[in-house]
């Protein structure tokens, strides 16, 4: 990733390494509470609500060639079960590490005279700038990692019926009489020959027996 846009330190997904002293070895923990940003998650199947809290513990260590982010992001997420359509939370545990360098720094650490010049490469890292980094791209990528592309109400949940479409764990013993198609024609000729032979009887001439016995 290219440098970032001016950064702005008021912004909660904004962290300032300062206190690190550009010391290889140095250590800093922080822990923050910030509003989860717009569609965290895989959109139209679960993900964090917009301003839901977010729980992030990192750890921040200075290397030669920047700092080495650590952390991990605990969120409730809200989402359907793809099995039987019932809205459903999950707890959400998300764990990512990112390197972000130096502009002025290679990736041995050395200083290079013109920051930025193989822009293949500066694709692919992030960067920190007056010494601090944003953090939403790299905790949008750990929670869609961390989330389950096909979210379940509960492991062995049963879904909707195929044919009437009701909720099968609310009715263990639901079903529907199956009808063999084969046998469904001649039952229907079976039914219309016994209808056929009750009108004949009913048609039947009065004393006809009678007169044959005659």
């Amino acid at each position: 990733m290219a440098l970032n846009a001016r950064l702005d330190h008021r912004n909660p997904l904004v962290f300032d390494t300062h206190e690190l002293g550009r010391r290889p070895g140095a250590l800093q923990r922080l822990t923050r509470s910030v509003e989860a940003p717009r569609d965290l998650g895989i959109q139209g199947v679960v993900g964090v609500p917009e301003g839901a809290p977010v729980e992030l513990e990192l750890r921040l260590e200075s290397v030669m060639e920047g700092v080495l982010v650590t952390g991990t992001a605990r969120a409730t997420a809200e989402g359907e079960c793809v099995r039987c359509l019932e809205p459903l939370e999950l707890e959400l545990v998300a764990d990512f590490q990112e390197m972000f360098s130096y502009p002025d720094a290679d990736d041995r650490g050395r200083v290079i005279a013109e920051p930025g010049d193989d822009a293949e490469d500066d694709e692919d890292r992030f960067f920190l700038e007056d010494g601090m980094f944003d953090l939403e791209t790299v905790l949008r990528d750990a929670v869609v990692l961390a989330l389950p592309m096909q979210p379940v109400c509960q492991d062995d949940c049963p879904g909707l019926c195929s044919e009437c479409g009701a909720r099968l764990a609310d009715d263990p013993d639901h079903h529907h009489d199956a009808v063999d198609i084969r046998w469904a024609a001649l039952q229907g000729l079976a039914g219309s020959l016994e209808d056929g032979e009750k009108d004949e009887m009913s048609g039947a001439e009065p004393d006809v027996d009678e007169k044959q016995e005659k």
